[in-house]
């Protein structure tokens, strides 16, 4: 769920496959046994209640993190002027330019809609993807304290996310397939490829072996869509959270390690606290109040009180995760955008 060596959980009483699960379960919302609606308060809970339940955080920060992208590009739009552009509107015109680019190089036919869609896939599907920088315990920590005891902050580690924006690219695929090529068209591309034959005899023949290959060619397009992005994701969140869990306990300045005093696991407050004064050293570093000789040495006595050596190293764990994942996140976004972008290109071409 995201980088940081932090608190594994609040309530002393879990055991590491507790905390694992805890934090790879969403917030779900569905019918009880009982007929009764509302949220489910376990795993087990969460998936008797079936299809028609929904994970109420992969909706919440999906619908939030698409928001911040409208409200975010279209100021920048609105504010747009031929003078000097900030950096962020020079950041914005990258991105746009960028995709507008990509967009004439691998779209064949003609329409004004997919710009905006390869536009709005790329940069909502990158917030979503990195939500899994965050620490893993800071938004689930804040959320328990208002009394939710779930919350997944990182939609596209969720497989109902992913596959819902597979199946409308899909959606999108069949509708402009057979707005451009008419129904007869899009059913014989199904049915005269790749066994082509001219005569009559030859197309009945290859009309079946046609259609099923090319129907598990199309359902293939939104499965690995959806699939490649949630498996990415998914692995990276779980990577995470092992390392938060082999590097939690520390050596500290006992000798049997902060576990000694906090118990099996370290609360959250204590990670924001020891991240706060790590980050406070440094800034003052940079700001001129503190040289670098007496910033290494407070920066070594705050890892010893932290967790010592083992800290260190899941700080350093983290951040080389961190670093290579946000290639990881960028990749993933720009992957599925280009995709689709070449799939609705196929579907506007005549063969």
């Amino acid at each position: 769920m995201s980088s940081g060596t932090e608190n594994l959980t609040t309530e002393n009483t879990k055991t590491t496959g507790e905390y694992i699960g805890h934090h790879l379960q969403n917030l779900t919302f569905g019918q009880h046994a009982d007929g009764s609606w509302g949220l489910a308060h376990s795993a087990e809970e969460a998936q008797a209640m079936g299809f028609w339940a929904f994970n109420v955080d992969t909706m919440f920060w999906a619908i939030l993190l698409g928001l911040c992208f409208y409200f975010m590009f279209r100021s920048v739009a609105k504010k747009a002027n031929s003078g000097v552009p900030t950096r962020f509107q020079a950041l914005v015109e990258i991105i746009v330019e960028f995709v507008d680019t990509s967009v004439r190089e691998s779209f064949h036919g003609t329409s004004k809609f997919i710009a905006p869609l390869a536009l709005t896939l790329f940069v909502w599907i990158f917030f979503m993807n990195f939500m899994d920088l965050i620490p893993v315990d800071w938004l689930p920590w804040v959320a328990e304290q208002a009394g939710i005891h779930y919350q997944k902050v990182v939609p596209t580690t969720d497989i109902n996310a992913t596959m819902s924006m597979a199946l409308t690219v899909f959606i999108l695929i069949l509708f402009f397939s057979i707005k451009i090529k008419g129904v007869g068209g899009f059913i014989g591309e199904l049915t005269g490829q790749p066994f082509a034959a001219s005569s009559t005899f030859g197309k009945v023949m290859f009309f079946i072996p046609n259609l099923l290959l090319e129907t598990v060619a199309l359902l293939a397009k939104p499965v690995s869509l959806g699939l490649r992005l949630f498996g990415n994701m998914y692995a990276g969140e779980l990577i995470f959270i092992l390392i938060a869990v082999v590097f939690t306990a520390g050596s500290g300045i006992i000798a049997a390690g902060l576990s000694s005093v906090f118990g099996e696991h370290i609360p959250a407050w204590f990670w924001v606290i020891a991240t706060a004064s790590v980050f406070a050293t440094l800034w003052l570093n940079m700001r001129g109040a503190l040289d670098n000789k007496k910033t290494i040495w407070i920066l070594m006595v705050e890892m010893l009180l932290i967790g010592g050596l083992a800290f260190l190293g899941g700080q350093l764990m983290h951040f080389i995760w961190a670093a290579f994942h946000l290639i990881i996140v960028t990749l993933q976004a720009f992957i599925f955008m280009m995709l689709t972008i070449v799939y609705l290109s196929m579907a506007h071409e005549h063969h």
